[in-house]
């Protein structure tokens, strides 16, 4: 049964209170919420409001506007659903206020005893799930907002990230064995600028140079980031060696 205007209207506007308490680093309870929510709804069950709350992350995520972390982009949406998502990005100034906040506030890289448990999978981010009916899908893709683009101007952030993946190559190399290696590992964007095409300079195992660019973000790791010509044209040359941390 299609959801009519009622309903997503009721779902996205729930989805976003979710986002402005979590932008504003407020706890909430997602199960509390989808509790709520359903009794709007016209018999709706708890698995299809959470692949509604994924539909808005993946429309959020074309806009280039941050989304709630715990709900995964799904594609495929429903056309109303973009259009009520659309409406409220352009209609909800506190919304752009608090997003705004959160992308340019002031970070610092935590300071760690134990690396070990840090890495994961890459993010497999396909809006191909199936095919659905013409009528119920949009394809175009919309006009980009430019809050990730403001997250990556804050300097903070950039180099707290920088300093965090450092941080994890010197550990990364000692725990190996390789304290003469680990010692060698230089902040390249600090020591000699911006304009060399990645950030940071490490090495394997064997002391081949690893050239990483670290990529930034609070946001979820599906969040797209920006790169250069000149980050992409180092990375081409080199993409044997090259190494793209997204922190």
């Amino acid at each position: 049964m299609v959801w009519n205007r009622q309903e997503v209207e009721a779902t996205v506007a729930d989805y976003f209170h979710m986002l402005m308490l979590e932008l504003s680093g407020q706890s909430y309870n997602k199960s509390a919420h989808r509790k709520l929510l359903l009794q709007r709804l016209n018999g709706r069950t708890g698995a299809a409001v959470e692949r509604k709350h994924q539909n808005i992350s993946a429309i959020l995520i074309e806009y280039g506007v941050p989304y709630i972390s715990g709900y995964k982009p799904l594609g495929n949406y429903q056309a109303l659903l973009r259009d009520v998502v659309e409406e409220r990005l352009k209609a909800d100034s506190l919304f752009e206020r608090a997003v705004d906040a959160a992308c340019s506030v002031p970070a610092v890289s935590p300071l760690l005893s134990d690396y070990s448990n840090l890495l994961v999978d890459p993010p497999k981010f396909n809006h191909v799930v199936r095919e659905p009916e013409a009528t119920e899908t949009y394809r175009a893709v919309p006009q980009k907002r430019d809050y990730l683009a403001r997250e990556a101007r804050n300097a903070s952030l950039g180099l707290a990230g920088e300093e965090f993946a450092l941080n994890y190559e010197h550990y990364r190399l000692y725990s190996l064995g390789k304290k003469d290696l680990a010692d060698r590992v230089e902040h390249v964007s600090k020591t000699r600028g911006d304009g060399s095409g990645y950030d940071i300079l490490s090495f394997d195992v064997a002391g081949r140079e690893r050239f990483i660019e670290v990529k930034t973000t609070t946001f979820g790791k599906e969040t797209p980031f920006f790169i250069s010509r000149g980050e992409l044209s180092f990375a081409k040359e080199y993409e044997d060696e090259g190494v793209l941390n997204f922190v």
